[in-house]
């Protein structure tokens, strides 16, 4: 079987090499502020769903990088969480070290703060650290919110919201 020639090697002159200059702004950086809008249907209970496959932090101990998947759940009251911010939110854990139950609870503390939902929950499963992988779930319930069965939309399989 013949082989395939190989494509020459990019040079400087070559139309392969970008020369793009990064720009002096990042378009796009981590913040720890969360943004939030008014919700479109506030008389309405129904579940907002988040799923953050990549999210990425620091073990407090060795510094090294710990790996979990995400799924955030909220029905929100008066306000609904921006996407964007949440992104760059979850984005600014990249470089900070922190066990795994505080950072759970501390995004959750702080989606409640902002958004203040009748109802949020946090699951977050964590990649195997020596040899154990780690789920929590931490949850927030608005005082006196009943709400109806509130099942999430198809997605991995998690604890559902009853009322």
């Amino acid at each position: 079987m013949a082989r395939m020639p190989r494509p020459p090697r990019p040079t400087p002159a070559s139309p392969l090499v970008s020369h793009r200059e990064a720009p002096a702004v990042a378009p796009s950086a981590p913040q720890k502020r969360l943004d939030v809008f008014a919700n479109p249907s506030p008389g309405r209970d129904y579940t907002l769903q988040f799923h953050v496959p990549e999210f990425t932090c620091l073990c407090p101990l060795t510094g090294q990088p710990d790996f979990a998947q995400f799924t955030i759940e909220v029905v929100p009251d008066k306000q609904c969480i921006e996407l964007k911010s949440l992104k760059l939110y979850l984005w600014s854990y990249r470089d900070e070290g922190a066990f795994h139950e505080k950072v759970t609870n501390e995004i959750l503390d702080d989606l409640v703060a902002a958004v203040k939902p009748r109802f949020a929950r946090i699951a977050a499963r964590w990649n195997v650290r020596g040899g154990i992988g780690t789920n929590i779930v931490a949850e927030y319930r608005k005082k006196g919110w009943k709400g109806t069965a509130v099942t999430p939309a198809a997605g991995p399989s998690l604890p559902t919201i009853t009322g």
